[in-house]
């Protein structure tokens, strides 16, 4: 199959931005993957920052020290060697959630009047519009197959996640008409196909759809898991839910806020190619992974 083209533009004077590709993908955020990974090993003279997106890439640049046109060429350059790369060394972590918590629940009832479902909840909402005959399906649905992080920021520290499952599988729910004004932090939401954690309390547009007792931005880097940076999740890291109860949940924040809660978290090898090929093989060989002790 032939590779579409990535499509380079400018943003203002010190921006480089480049479409991989007009729509979400694994192959797409592999190749955006690699290639800006090689420019970051290349240390590119004037390149001051790379930031890999779901199926895009930008470079900030100064350009008193790298020409744009020179850094356009330079990048165009090493495309072809660093599309080869689709096996990565990642994570796969295991979040806990409690789903249809009592806080998303209290917040999404104030802003009825913003959702284009404005008699049911965001789960009744996403449940019905995917086909699902009711709640307990849908979530089963979201915690059967892991998630892919694509990419990691907007917020601070807040996870943009891919569902790895077939693109007719996809769970998929539009934002809100209109967005809140407050969003519980550590609220697990939902967007288009993209699931997020909201890493921090405020604004937000996503479905809300559970809270998770795990913190994943702590600028005082409290808990084991936050030791190396205040921002836990990176782009490649694979993502299991775990649905758990009310008594779960806040003996997990009763660890937390003694500073002896930690998360499941394995080291794993990925194959993009394995997991074209046989998908079910591979999400099984994730979960032993995960799973063991």
């Amino acid at each position: 199959m032939q590779t579409q083209p990535i499509r380079y533009s400018f943003g203002g004077d010190e921006h480089l931005f480049a479409e991989v590709s007009e729509a979400m993908s694994l192959e797409a955020f592999f190749r955006g993957m690699s290639i800006t990974r090689a420019i970051e090993e290349r240390q590119i003279p004037g390149v001051l920052d790379v930031c890999l997106a779901n199926a895009s890439f930008q470079v900030r640049f100064n350009p008193d020290v790298i020409e744009p046109q020179a850094l356009l060429e330079t990048v165009r350059g090493l495309e072809t060697s660093a599309v080869a790369g689709r096996t990565i060394e990642t994570r796969i972590i295991e979040i806990p959630v409690l789903y249809n918590d009592p806080w998303t629940h209290e917040t999404l009832m104030r802003f009825r009047d913003r959702h284009q479902d404005p008699e049911g909840t965001d789960l009744e909402y996403g449940a019905r519009i995917n086909g699902y005959a009711d709640v307990q399906e849908f979530i089963d649905a979201h915690t059967a197959s892991p998630w892919f992080v694509s990419m990691v920021g907007f917020v601070v520290g807040l996870p943009f996640m891919y569902q790895m499952v077939e693109r007719e599988k996809q769970l998929e729910v539009p934002k809100y008409l209109r967005p809140r004004t407050d969003t519980p932090k550590q609220t697990l939401g939902h967007g288009g196909c993209f699931a997020c954690i909201y890493s921090v309390k405020g604004a937000g547009g996503y479905q809300m759809f559970g809270v998770t007792p795990a913190p994943i931005y702590d600028p005082q880097q409290g808990l084991d898991y936050l030791q190396d940076s205040i921002v836990f999740f990176r782009p490649g890291d694979i993502v299991q839910f775990k649905a758990i109860d009310r008594e779960q949940y806040d003996l997990a924040v009763e660890a937390v806020e003694a500073g002896t809660f930690s998360l499941r978290i394995r080291q794993v090898s990925f194959d993009l190619d394995d997991y074209l090929q046989d998908s079910d093989a591979c999400k099984q060989h994730l979960q032993e992974v995960l799973n063991v002790d």
